[in-house]
């Protein structure tokens, strides 16, 4: 590394928010990115370690010391490409990850981790700034064809892999706008969407076709995802048109709580409230559903939930409150016996500090209603032992809540899309499709692959790029007999 001793000399630096009274009267971004001269000290602190886990880390296992290297000597156009050797989309991953990078960061063992996430955002913001992210079409084309459905992160790796190496991709999307749930389910402020725009403009500069609003198979939404598709197109269709199909949607079914009062006015999937305030953020309709004035409750304490708060605090909500099933975890996690692998640990995002109170292993029992409205949530304290959960005795309590949002995760693609085309699936719906050895992500359907959540299931959107990026170099290889894309 080109500073050994950085580590010793140099303390972390994270990237400075916006104060929260300014950040709550919009949706736009509100991270400040590190200067140039901050970048290059926080990649100093990548110390000569000999083994980076940080490399295995990271899903789509980036060459972090590389680049962290290069950003200290200043070689920043270096540094974005072998970056963008392992990641398609690094201005989202260095937006939304959790960095479990930084988690298996051997500095990470004793001390604060190198800001790996940080300096991701820098290089490839400082990329498009100077001009450096530019089409790369493909300087042969192969003359077959493949459809992509789904506009996720998964279906854009898998995609632009695909027509780089010379092929012709036509990706479909349900909705009117591409990106899936990174666009919809993921709130403009922690993610702007001209982001994607700026990237579809160079995919299909590349030649990626993108058709939108169209449903394939015969697919029943479930509550909670808004369709905006006016044409359908058949499975067979596809197997028809196309030499290879990649299925790559989201696991988009959100999990219900069927207790009491579940049929209420005023209680809602996440995404209910989500994609109608990204559509509105986009300029659509105004969100039909409004926590100004109200009192949240979200139920739920991920990802999702965090944007359901920070959501509810820009509408202007008199209070928001997050239940979580699970206890508490440590603010701080063992290390020495958790590490490089990622730790369980209470995090606190940007939405919590905005404004929440947050409650651990709490059940929600029933909703209370008037008029057919919610006014109240019954709830009891629970008790969790040799992994099994139980309700204390007397301490059941209840809750003023107007607007409650069901934000525990999702649990499997939406249907009549695996149905459509006859792939089997796991035990849990998923596309059933390995990931090694020969044949990794064909389905059971002959020239039929599957991808990305649809296939492993709720995950992270580094995840979904690996896998789009494999699956791609899998289809390559169906096609052509062998593929130079990378692993």
């Amino acid at each position: 590394m080109g500073k050994p001793t950085g580590f010793l000399e140099y303390q972390r630096l994270s990237e400075a928010y916006e104060p929260v009274e300014a950040r709550l009267r919009s949706y736009k971004e509100f991270v400040v990115r590190l200067t140039d001269a901050e970048a290059a000290v926080q990649g100093a602190r990548c110390m000569d370690c000999g083994i980076p886990f940080c490399n295995n880390g990271c899903p789509v296992n980036n060459i972090i010391p590389d680049w962290n290297d290069l950003v200290y000597r200043g070689n920043w156009q270096q540094a974005i490409e072998v970056l963008h050797s392992t990641n398609n989309f690094p201005e989202f991953t260095g937006r939304i990850c959790p960095a479990p990078c930084e988690a298996a960061c051997t500095l990470n063992i004793n001390a604060e981790a190198v800001g790996i996430k940080s300096i991701e955002h820098a290089i490839i913001d400082k990329a498009w700034e100077e001009g450096w992210v530019q089409p790369r079409p493909a300087a042969v084309k192969t003359g077959r064809k493949v459809a992509v459905v789904g506009s996720g992160p998964a279906g854009l790796a898998a995609a632009q892999q695909l027509a780089r190496a010379g092929h012709d991709v036509t990706v479909f999307e349900k909705n009117d706008r591409v990106g899936g749930l990174l666009r919809y389910g993921i709130p403009d402020f922690k993610m702007e969407k001209g982001l994607i725009d700026r990237r579809v403009a160079q995919m299909e500069a590349e030649g990626v076709t993108f058709r939108t609003r169209v449903v394939v198979g015969t697919q029943d939404i479930p509550a909670g995802i808004v369709n905006d598709a006016a044409r359908m197109v058949s499975a067979e269709q596809l197997q028809n048109e196309f030499d290879a199909v990649v299925l790559a949607g989201g696991a988009e079914v959100p999990r219900d709580l069927p207790v009491p009062g579940r049929d209420l006015d005023g209680v809602h999937f996440a995404l209910e409230f989500l994609i109608p305030q990204n559509k509105q953020n986009a300029g659509d309709a105004s969100n039909p559903i409004s926590a100004k004035g109200k009192h949240v409750v979200v139920i739920g304490g991920g990802d999702t939930g965090s944007d359901c708060v920070g959501t509810s605090n820009r509408h202007g909500a008199a209070s928001v409150t997050q239940f979580e099933l699970m206890p508490m975890p440590p603010e701080q996690e063992n290390k020495p016996l958790v590490w490089p692998y990622w730790p369980t640990k209470l995090r606190t995002s940007s939405s919590h500090e905005e404004g929440c109170e947050r409650d651990f292993a709490v059940g929600t029992k029933a909703f209370v209603g008037e008029n057919g409205r919610i006014k109240a949530l019954k709830a009891a304290r629970l008790e969790w032992k040799d992994g099994r959960m139980s309700e204390i005795p007397g301490s059941e309590f209840e809750i003023k809540a107007d607007l409650v949002l069901f934000a525990m995760g999702f649990t499997q693609p939406v249907g009549g899309v695996l149905d459509a085309f006859g792939v089997a699936k796991d035990a849990r719906g998923n596309a059933k499709a390995a990931t090694d050895g020969e044949g990794c992500y064909t389905t059971n359907v002959p020239k039929v692959f599957a991808a990305g959540d649809m296939r492993r299931g709720q995950s992270l959107v580094v995840w979904a790029i690996r896998e789009g990026r494999q699956c791609a170099r899998a289809v390559d290889a169906f096609l052509m007999g062998e593929s130079l894309l990378p692993r």
